[in-house]
């Protein structure tokens, strides 16, 4: 795979890259908690994410790392593995899965998700953002930062959380978010559009940094925040603290059957998974560029090895981060490599000072991102397409927020699958009839459409079915260039039966 790197935007990669690495940072932390794994596993997928799954992606804009789709399957193997170590061994397995995947060119599969699904995907996503942080406006800590799921792991649930949140209000936290939401909303619609500098200096940047301050300030004044209010990464005061935060698979037990289960299972999500994020960030790319999908699966079964031999969580490209680079001026896959390499120099050096950001501060950034994914004109923009369109999209959406990512998607494929049954039962074939004067007889010509698919078998037999007595039928396969095998089965055994009802029966190529 060619490592196709570009400096040529690098104006507008680096802004990118600082705003994704701020938002990464605390969901890479949140996912290792929620997965019951060590809290430097997340910072390390993060990391690995972003420079090695970058470096290899064919992706422009996406961005990988740990996910919160997989807390849940990571918990459980952990769990039913009893070692971390042996648990390192089926992410590596999983990689090598997805490698072996994308050279049998299973990428494909992106290809079968319907517009509506995607656009139902981002929205949801975009709506469950907005949802999960207004907690942490206010300055509850209602469960670990970026999860998805309706029910958390501490037994709240989306709606719960934020009614807790109104109820437990931290008037500092208030304050720290409602000015970085006011200080977003002014920078992206009245100064970026005035000046160059808004431009290269981007408004969440200075929302952090604001939010370092006013924590600096309500420490010194004896008032500091409570910690579950902040940014929590592990302090690294040297090299021997970094190498002693790394784990290592134990490959001794690697034919174990309990390991190689899980592997397929976590290769089969991730891959499905990076998969529609891959759909979802090509939708949102001004220049609708389309990424190489046997090439994403083999980025990401290269980063999950790596990331398993070094002590990390399985990896996959996330929404959250490559729709936050792409709201904030990502040009190239350099902003997605520069923000690894960020997480990276952050965990060496300067983590004591991260460690000073108030989450009310990145809750206000991600609600940004959340907005643009979920625009109100979006809704309205589907709805007039038609219910062919609207309904896909508002299941996925409505069952996403009330389940998870996979089941939402899941529930928008099966109404459009709906959609398509519909859509074949009714197109199966042309019908007409003629009478011959003469004598008397009725021909009812059948035309079948071009292909002919199982999916159309109940349609052609209810019209067979619906032929009276004493007539005849021609059934035309010229325009058809293939039909499924019950369908012939079906249309032989009416040849055969149609004698009883003194049919006479004539074919056109079949």
């Amino acid at each position: 795979m060619k490592l196709d790197l570009s400096f040529s935007e690098f104006k507008n990669d680096l802004p990118a890259s600082i705003v994704v690495f701020f938002v990464a940072l605390p969901l890479c932390l949140g996912i290792a908690l929620a997965s019951g794994a060590p809290l430097f596993s997340g910072v390390i997928a993060g990391i690995v994410g972003g420079i090695v799954v970058g470096l290899f992606s064919g992706s422009r804009l996406g961005v990988s790392g740990p996910a919160a789709g997989l807390a849940v399957i990571v918990f459980d193997a952990i769990a039913t593995l009893g070692s971390w170590e042996l648990f390192l061994v089926a992410v590596v397995l999983s990689g090598v899965i997805q490698l072996i995947m994308g050279y049998a060119r299973a990428g494909f599969i992106a290809y079968f998700i319907p517009t509506s699904v995607i656009t139902g995907m981002l929205a949801g996503i975009g709506l469950l953002i907005i949802l999960k942080q207004i907690p942490y406006l206010f300055g509850w800590h209602a469960d670990f930062l970026g999860e998805e799921a309706f029910v958390h792991a501490n037994g709240e649930n989306t709606f719960s959380a934020i009614e807790h949140a109104l109820n437990l209000m931290s008037p500092a936290a208030i304050i720290i978010s409602g000015v970085s939401l006011a200080l977003l909303v002014v920078w992206d619609k009245f100064l970026v559009p005035r000046h160059k500098i808004f431009q290269l200096i981007q408004g969440p940047i200075v929302v952090v940094l604001l939010g370092i301050l006013a924590s600096v300030m309500m420490s010194q004044a004896g008032t500091p925040l409570d910690p579950s209010m902040l940014v929590s990464l592990p302090v690294i005061n040297s090299f021997s603290d970094f190498t002693n935060e790394l784990s290592f698979p134990a490959f001794s037990q690697m034919l174990n059957m309990d390991v190689l289960t899980i592997a397929i299972v976590m290769a089969a999500v991730a891959s499905i998974e990076t998969l529609l994020c891959v759909e979802a960030t090509d939708k949102l790319d001004p220049q609708k560029n389309v990424t190489p999908t046997n090439r994403e699966l083999k980025a990401q079964g290269i980063g999950n090895i790596i990331s398993g031999l070094v002590g990390g969580l399985p990896i996959t490209q996330v929404i959250v981060r490559s729709s936050a680079n792409i709201a904030f001026g990502g040009k190239t896959k350099l902003s997605a490599i520069m923000h690894g390499i960020f997480l990276l120099v952050a965990v060496l050096a300067i983590s004591t000072m991260l460690n000073l950001i108030p989450l009310a501060s990145l809750a206000a950034i991600l609600i940004v991102v959340g907005y643009k994914l979920t625009k109100p004109v979006m809704f309205k923009i589907m709805y007039k397409n038609g219910w062919e369109q609207f309904l896909p999209f508002i299941t996925t959406i409505a069952v996403m927020i009330f389940t998870d990512l996979l089941t939402g998607v899941f529930a928008g494929l099966g109404v459009s699958i709906f959609f398509t049954l519909k859509s074949s039962f009714l197109n199966a074939y042309q019908f007409k009839e003629t009478i011959n004067e003469d004598h008397g007889e009725t021909t009812h010509h059948i035309v079948l459409a071009e292909d002919v698919s199982f999916f159309n078998k109940p349609s052609i037999l209810k019209k067979l079915n619906s032929i009276p007595g004493n007539s005849k039928v021609v059934l035309d396969f010229s325009n058809t260039k293939s039909i499924a095998f019950d369908v012939k089965e079906m249309i032989k055994d009416y040849i055969d039966q149609a004698h009883s009802k003194n049919i006479q029966v004539e074919t056109i190529k079949f």
